[in-house]
Formats: structure tokens, C-alpha cells, sequence
């Protein structure tokens, strides 16, 4: 094992066979940082360190918060197991499927929420989240894959936003690394955050 793979959040078979690489036939000029090379097939592939880094980064951003100030939102239906797992887990608050609208900015809804700040697995399907967190002024982070824009996002994590064992990679990372910080027990596996 070379010093590099020693230094990652999992091992880098891990990080492959989960396909948390793999991006889509197009590319942003913001993502472009992060993509490594495109393959043959038209597909862009992200530099597996990048995404590692910005997943320790991402992980350190939303340690700062208790489970109470923030919400993390999911539109994208192979995110839902790993979000709801996501959840259990932290006690972190999650909107699954379609967005509320107002949720963030009209006090008067049943299902008001303040949050001081927004996680969102993709910022296409969540931009409605996104809006509302730049209208009430606070920090949103993203899963950003080689398609995704930076608008209102400020932080972005590179990644594989799309696939379901991609996204449960990212939220066993997560879920290990907040439990981790809060000094509390984690004994969760990869498969618990892709299953049915």
C-alpha cells in the first residue's frame, strides 16, 4: 500500500468499486479542476485524491454544526437510503424527495425550518433549496458532479452525485467521520447506507 492510499478516508479499492469517480458526459469549467482524465466512452473521471480531499474538507465544514443547525436535502432518489441512514445516525434533519417550498424563508409554514446551514446532494434537483439558502443567508455545501455549477453553492465536493453505491460511499464517510467528532460510538457498515 503506497503512502497515498495509506492517507485516504477508505481504501482506494473502496473509493472504485463504489464508482465515486465516475462523472457524466459533460463538464462544468468549475468542476474542471477535479476531473483527471475522460475515457473513451465520453465519460469524465474525477482524480480519486481530489474527491478524498474535499471529502475531508467537506466532513470538517459540517463538524462545526450541531445536529440542529443544519438540514440536508435530497431530491435524487439513489440518495434517499443513504440520507435517511444519514440521518439515523447523526440526528442531522433530512427532506427527502421534493423539496418544500418556503420551508427555509416563510415563518409561517407548519413546516418552517431555520437552519444556519444547508447540505444538498446535487444542486440541479435541489436548486430550490439552494435559492433559499442564499435568500436567507446561509452557507450551502454540495455534491457537485463534472456537470454541476457553483451558483450559490459554497462548498462543493466533488463526486458521483448520481450513483446509489457512490452516495452511500460519501454518507458512511460522513456519518463515520460527524460521530467521530462528536466522540460517539459509529458501528455502521458501507452496506447499511445502500440498502432497500
Amino acid at each position: 500500500m503506497t503512502t497515498n492510499e495509506q492517507e485516504l478516508l477508505v481504501p482506494l479499492e473502496a473509493y472504485l468499486k463504489s464508482g465515486i469517480h465516475i462523472g457524466t458526459k459533460y463538464k462544468n469549467s468549475y468542476m474542471e479542476p477535479f476531473i483527471y482524465k475522460i475515457r473513451n466512452d465520453g465519460l469524465f473521471v474525477l482524480n480519486v485524491q481530489e474527491v478524498d480531499k474535499r471529502l475531508r474538507l467537506l466532513s470538517n465544514f459540517i463538524n462545526q454544526y450541531s445536529p440542529g443547525e443544519m438540514v440536508i436535502v435530497c431530491r435524487r432518489e439513489n440518495g434517499w437510503d443513504a440520507v435517511n441512514k444519514f440521518s439515523e445516525i447523526t440526528g442531522i434533519k433530512a427532506f427527502i424527495g421534493r423539496y418544500p417550498p418556503g420551508m427555509l424563508t416563510n415563518p409561517n409554514l407548519e413546516r418552517f425550518t431555520e437552519t444556519k446551514m444547508i447540505f444538498v446532494v446535487d444542486p440541479i434537483p435541489d436548486k430550490n433549496a439552494v435559492k433559499d439558502a442564499a435568500k436567507i443567508r446561509v452557507p450551502v455545501a454540495a455534491l457537485c458532479d463534472t456537470n454541476n455549477d457553483s451558483l450559490n453553492v459554497d462548498f462543493c465536493c466533488p463526486c458521483n452525485n448520481k450513483g446509489k453505491k457512490s452516495l452511500g460511499l460519501v454518507f458512511f464517510i460522513l456519518a463515520r467521520e460527524y460521530q467521530s467528532s462528536r466522540k460517539k460510538e459509529f458501528s455502521a457498515s458501507i452496506e447499511d447506507f445502500e440498502k432497500e
